[in-house]
């Protein structure tokens, strides 16, 4: 008799678990029934950024190792530049010849224009001098018509007088010259100018190849992978490093085409992992695809376009993820829920902590 109640007991305790934990599955997957939500499986990813060389050359260092977290700026790795170094050196070389022969080239300007002013003032002594001598050989033509001067004389003033009008045709012409002259040591200098110019856009273009040798990290994040070492000589844009941004991590997955027109790019979503199967990561939907995938091109039946897969993103906010940055993990396995209604009340199971906080407080009014 005891042992039958111990059975009947038994029975009673196997019924009322089993009855507990159907109701309880039932209530964990009512979800899988509401129209108010969706779910697609996927995998955490990460924007990932690959370290490059800009130039062809041999690594030198690589001051990080992988998975080790780095901050925007931080040098991670350094290419040899000895070449470099020497063709900046010839570069600054050149640029202080350049100014050397500007200022030589200027300082000649202001010799040519010395003389310059010296060949003008020759002109004007030659002009005053062709002036007077112009006068006499009038006042001689005159003489010699009223025969008060003799031939000889008169001949002396004509030739003077040719001589100072000669004389001075030469001295205007040496103006010219000095013209001429400033204007092709004006150029000279230009020319120089052009040098140092030149110059110093060898020595910028070489600093920037000698800083962009210095391989520093675009923005903050973890070092997944050491692809190159050092030694190695690697073709211009050869990769060294692989960076992943842990302030852009993101879930892909696919819905049917039915579901995922009803989703709503910062539509509300629920990141389970299957490492963390109790704790919901808030996502919103940042990305629908606006091309079905996994089907045929051309589509006749019903049954075919209920293939039909559109690519989704869903987003985790920087801030969440700046919080536990050294936790993130890209690679793991999980399953997106996508709330399509907004009105629709989020399961126990995939509420927030604060949000179960608000359930508790109406609950006990």
């Amino acid at each position: 008799m005891n042992m039958k109640k111990i059975v009947i007991a038994m029975i009673l305790i196997a019924a009322v678990g089993i009855g507990f934990y159907l109701v309880k599955s039932y209530r964990e997957n009512a979800i899988y029934r509401n129209p108010g939500f969706a779910c697609g499986n996927g995998r955490l990813e990460a924007t990932e950024i690959n370290i490059s060389s800009k130039l062809a050359g041999r690594i030198e260092s690589i001051d990080v190792n992988e998975g080790d977290m780095v901050k925007k700026g931080q040098l991670l790795a350094k290419m040899q530049t000895n070449t470099l170094e020497a063709e900046l050196a010839q570069a600054k070389a050149k640029h202080a010849q350049a100014v050397t022969a500007e200022a030589g080239a200027v300082a000649n300007i202001g010799v040519r224009q010395s003389e310059l002013e010296a060949a003008k003032a020759v002109v004007l002594q030659k002009e005053s001098s062709l002036d007077g001598a112009r006068k006499r050989y009038e006042r001689a033509q005159k003489l010699l018509k009223d025969s008060a001067m003799s031939r000889q004389t008169f001949e002396n003033d004509e030739t003077i007088y040719l001589t100072a009008k000669a004389e001075l045709a030469a001295a205007q012409a040496n103006v010219k010259q000095a013209e001429a002259a400033i204007s092709a040591a004006k150029a000279a200098a230009e020319g120089e100018k052009a040098n140092i110019k030149a110059a110093e856009a060898d020595i910028a273009r070489i600093q920037a190849d000698i800083d962009d040798s210095k391989l520093t990290a675009p923005l903050g994040g973890r070092i997944q992978y050491r692809i190159s070492e050092p030694g190695e000589v690697l073709n211009a844009g050869g990769r060294v490093l692989n960076l992943v941004d842990l302030t852009d991590v993101y879930m892909t997955f696919y819905l049917p085409e039915a579901v995922a027109g009803k989703v709503k790019l910062g539509a509300d979503v629920r990141i389970v992992l299957d490492a963390l199967p109790t704790v919901p990561i808030p996502a919103k939907i940042s990305y629908v695809a606006s091309v079905a995938q996994f089907t045929p091109k051309t589509v006749e039946t019903k049954i075919e376009r209920q293939k039909l897969m559109f690519r989704i993103k869903a987003r985790i906010s920087p801030e969440l993820l700046q919080k536990y940055v050294e936790y993130v993990k890209t690679g793991l396995p999980g399953v997106a829920w996508v709330q399509l209604d907004p009105n629709a009340k989020w399961p126990e199971q995939l509420m927030l902590l604060k949000e179960k906080g608000k359930t508790l407080k109406k609950a006990e009014k």
